[in-house]
């Protein structure tokens, strides 16, 4: 089975407000160093009141000074929301405090929505146009100082200039993003817990595509999942109640600390809600272990993942760190 990783976006809950969600991760981690998952990336996402994950960078630092092994990375930056010269001189920084265990993982959408997106660029001179590819392509010449000469950016130096930008990966929910991600030669993660793409088609689009680049020599696609397990059918299927009133409030434009599996059976649901949660459970794997992995392994088969990314947004935090040992544990990693 391939090598398993961690997603995380610091979940706030009606329990657990923002600066303990954070606090969370970072214990979240070290147990994840600890079982031997791969890597553990953090997400930005902006005015969300279920997730405190808004400054990967910050945290990234945090959770590598208190690992001594799993690498740590961005799941990912969102690129439209930065300077690319902000974010190669962050990123640079990470990898020489902490060499060869740095990720940039780098995303097309803002994380957000339209006003906290402006709020979050109205320095930068916001345009309507989806301007990724721009920035994108400025952080690699900034790297590679491969401005032209009579470029006004030609002579800028990223510091600290002696390391290089950690591995480039870029994530997507689409076929676009993993065309991109084979032409520049980055590794790619597709994110399977919200995409209404094809995983095994846009995985294989990007193998049959790859080009070698600086970061890597041969294609490399994690498959980003969402899981609940738990020692029991019954106690996964409670802890999925709080993911699945999640899903039925944000269809309704409802964004909510997520709720404990107490507020989720009281919550008076109508036909069109318990629609929307079962539609859901395609892209969310519940169960004990073995089913979760039964699940997941035509998934995998399909889409040839070299590696699977969990994230798993549950109510209670020593549930969400069971759910992580469980698969560990299925997994042999």
């Amino acid at each position: 089975m391939p090598p398993l990783s961690v997603l995380d976006l610091s979940p706030v809950t009606t329990g657990t407000p923002p600066s303990a969600a954070l606090r969370n991760s970072i214990e979240l981690a070290r147990l994840a160093d600890r079982l031997g998952y791969t890597r553990y990336w953090l997400a930005e996402h902006h005015n969300l009141a279920s997730i405190a994950s808004a400054a990967p960078d910050i945290m990234i630092g945090q959770i590598a000074a208190a690992t001594p092994r799993i690498r740590v990375g961005s799941g990912g930056v969102m690129l439209p929301n930065h300077s690319p010269l902000v974010v190669a001189e962050r990123f640079k920084t990470l990898e020489a405090l902490f060499p060869g265990r740095i990720d940039l993982g780098l995303g097309r959408a803002p994380g957000t929505d339209q006003v906290t997106s402006y709020a979050l660029r109205r320095r930068q001179g916001v345009s309507e146009d989806d301007d990724f590819l721009d920035r994108f392509h400025e952080l690699l010449l900034l790297e590679t100082r491969g401005f032209p000469k009579d470029h006004p950016f030609h002579s800028i130096q990223v510091m600290p200039n002696d390391v290089a930008l950690p591995p480039v990966w870029l994530l997507g929910s689409s076929d676009y993003s993993a065309q991109l991600s084979a032409q520049v030669g980055a590794g790619f993660a597709f994110a399977h817990h919200f995409a209404s793409f094809d995983a095994a088609l846009a995985m294989t689009t990007y193998r049959n595509h790859f080009k070698p680049s600086q970061w890597r020599d041969t294609p490399y696609a994690i498959l980003g999942v969402a899981v609940v397990a738990a020692d029991t059918e019954e106690e996964a299927e409670r802890l999925a109640s709080t993911p699945d009133l999640n899903i039925i409030r944000r269809a309704k434009g409802e964004y909510l600390p997520l709720a404990s599996p107490e507020e989720a059976a009281a919550y008076e649901y109508a036909p069109v809600d318990r629609a929307r949660a079962a539609a859901n459970r395609a892209k969310l794997f519940v169960g004990t272990p073995k089913t979760v992995r039964a699940k997941l392994e035509p998934l995998i088969a399909a889409t040839k993942a070299d590696e699977i990314m969990i994230t798993t947004m549950v109510y209670d935090q020593a549930a969400r760190a069971r759910s992580f040992e469980l698969m560990a544990e299925e997994f042999g990693i």
